[in-house]
C-alpha cells in the first residue's frame, strides 16, 4: 500500500514498439504519473495510455495511406517529439530520392529532414537527393542549413544533394558538357548553305558561316542538326553523317562543350531566314566559302572545310546514326558508326549481319 494520503509522486518511463505494414513505429517514452490522493476520475492508467497511443498511430497510418504526399506515415522520436519522416524512393545505388510536392512549414520540414537523415543513417543509406520544385523554394534554406548542397537546377526545380557517411562522397557530378552541332549542307552544285548572324560574336563582320546551334534536352545529334537548319534557313534536309567533333572546356558558364560537325543533304532549296537570329542566308560555292579571311585564320573552320572537301572527294568517311536497343531499358538510342567499313566487314564474312543501310555516299 502507499504510505499516508500525503501526495506521493512516482514516475516511470515506458516505450512501445508497434508494427504497421512495413513500417516499425516507435512511440516516444510516455511519462506516467500516479497521484494516489486524487480521485479515480482524474487519473489515467498505463493501459489507457497505450490504447490512446495505438488509436493515434492508427489514425495517422490510415490518413497517410489514403493521401500520399511528401510525408510518409512513419513516426520518429526527435528531440522529445514525434516527427513524421519524409517520403522517398531508392535511387538504386544505396541512396534515396525525396521529391517534394506538398507545401510544408519550413520548421516542420527541417524537423522531418533531421529525423529522416537519422533514420537513413541507421539503415546504411549513403546519398540523399531532394528534388525541390520552384514553388517550394522556401524549403531550400532549411535543407542547406543541414548540409545539403546545390547539385543542378532546371527551369522548374532545384536538385539538392547530401552525403551521410563521414567519407568523401561518390555522388555523380552535374552534367559537365553542352552539346552543339554545325551543319555542313551541300547540294549537287558544290554549293554550301551559309548564314550571317544577327546576334552573337560574328554579328556585323560580314562573315558567312555554317548553321550552328545547341541540342535541346533529349534531342539526338542528327535530329538537332536537321532542326537547326530548318529553323534558321527554312531548308529541309536529310542527315548523312557526323564528320568530326571538337571538345573544349570552360565555355558556356564554365561548362565543357562538344561540337559535332554534321553533313546533311538538302531536300529543298528555297531559303526563308529566322529573322530573330539570322541576318542573311544563301547558297555559296564551297571554294568561295573557304577563301574567306576569317575562315583561313580560324583553325576549327579551316578543319571543317578540309574535312568537308575530303568528304566530297569520297576519301573520307564519317559516322552514321544507327538505332539500337538496350538490355536495361525499353528506350531506344543511337550509335554512330562507319557504315561503309562495317558493311564491308560483314560482307567479307568476318562480322555480323549488316544492321543498316549505307547512307554515307551522296
Amino acid at each position: 500500500m502507499l504510505a499516508s494520503r500525503a501526495t506521493f509522486l512516482s514516475s516511470f518511463h515506458t516505450s512501445i514498439a508497434l508494427r504497421t505494414g512495413r513500417n516499425r513505429i516507435l512511440i516516444r517514452p510516455a511519462r506516467l504519473t500516479f497521484r494516489p490522493n486524487l480521485s479515480s476520475r482524474h487519473s489515467i492508467s498505463g493501459d489507457s495510455k497505450v490504447r490512446h497511443s495505438r488509436k493515434l498511430i492508427s489514425r495517422r497510418t490510415m490518413s497517410n495511406s489514403a493521401n500520399q504526399s511528401s510525408v510518409v506515415g512513419s513516426i520518429f522520436p526527435e528531440q522529445g517529439q514525434d516527427v513524421e519522416l519524409l517520403n522517398f524512393v531508392n535511387d538504386g545505388y544505396g541512396g534515396v530520392i525525396v521529391e517534394m510536392k506538398v507545401p510544408m512549414d519550413p520548421t516542420a520540414f527541417a524537423s522531418s529532414l533531421r529525423a529522416s537523415i537519422s533514420s537513413w543513417r541507421k539503415k546504411g543509406i549513403r546519398g540523399v537527393w531532394i528534388k525541390m520544385p520552384i514553388n517550394l523554394a522556401n524549403l531550400i534554406q532549411p535543407a542547406v542549413e543541414q548540409g545539403f548542397w546545390y547539385h543542378h537546377a532546371e527551369q522548374n526545380y532545384l536538385m539538392l544533394a547530401y552525403w551521410i557517411p563521414d567519407t568523401k562522397h561518390t555522388l555523380p557530378l552535374n552534367a559537365s558538357h553542352r552539346i552543339g552541332v554545325g551543319a555542313f549542307v551541300i547540294n549537287d552544285n558544290r554549293e554550301v548553305l551559309v548564314v550571317q548572324e544577327r546576334v552573337g560574336k560574328l554579328r556585323g563582320i560580314g562573315m558567312w558561316k555554317f548553321v550552328t546551334g545547341v541540342l535541346d534536352p533529349g534531342e539526338y545529334i542528327h535530329d538537332g542538326a536537321i532542326r537547326e537548319v530548318k529553323e534558321e534557313t527554312g531548308v529541309e534536309t536529310e542527315f548523312l553523317e557526323v564528320l568530326a567533333f571538337r571538345q573544349s572546356h570552360m565555355t558556356f558558364f564554365d561548362k565543357s562543350d562538344i561540337f559535332f560537325i554534321c553533313m546533311l543533304r538538302p531536300l529543298s532549296f528555297d531559303i526563308k531566314i529566322q529573322e530573330s537570329e539570322i541576318e542573311a542566308a544563301r547558297w555559296m560555292l564551297i571554294e568561295e566559302f573557304a577563301s574567306q579571311p576569317f575562315v583561313e585564320k580560324h583553325q576549327l573552320l579551316k578543319y571543317m572545310v578540309d574535312i568537308s572537301m575530303a568528304k566530297i572527294g569520297r576519301g573520307y568517311t564519317g559516322l552514321t546514326p544507327v538505332r539500337i536497343s538496350s538490355a536495361f531499358t525499353d528506350r531506344l538510342s543511337h550509335i554512330y558508326v562507319n557504315i561503309g567499313d562495317l558493311n564491308q566487314n560483314n560482307h567479307d564474312g568476318s562480322g555480323s549481319n549488316s544492321c543498316c543501310e549505307d547512307k554515307s555516299k551522296m
